[in-house]
């Protein structure tokens, strides 16, 4: 009795263990983060918005400073960010980066919502 109870528990204890508890997390940039200096932006002007694209990170600049936003629906980038991840939705090839959907369209990339 004593033999069964053990291995009742220690199976019980690998299948705590063994279960997968894995969620899907989605990285994106934090909205609303403040910095002072951005590396090397590209500045992207999109329906008379001056966006600043670092590192895949979307900024925009207030008072001195730039602040973190979500890439602009409709944008067009001729670079994706490197680090990029080719995924297909539906039969459809996006370029995916930090949460951000890129569609390929002539020599240039915009940013969809996926």
């Amino acid at each position: 009795m004593k033999t069964l109870l053990k291995t009742l528990i220690l199976g019980i204890l690998l299948s705590t263990v063994t279960t997968s508890c894995a969620t899907t997390v989605r990285v994106r940039p934090a909205n609303r983060v403040v910095v002072t200096k951005v590396h090397n932006p590209r500045i992207v002007v999109h329906k008379n918005i001056k966006y600043y694209r670092s590192g895949g990170v979307w900024y925009i600049k207030k008072n001195r400073r730039y602040v973190t936003v979500a890439a602009p629906i409709g944008v067009r980038v001729n670079v994706l960010p490197n680090g990029y991840r080719v995924v297909k939705v539906k039969g459809v090839r996006y370029y995916r980066y930090k949460g951000v959907y890129y569609k390929k369209s002539g020599r240039n990339y915009v940013v969809v919502s996926v």
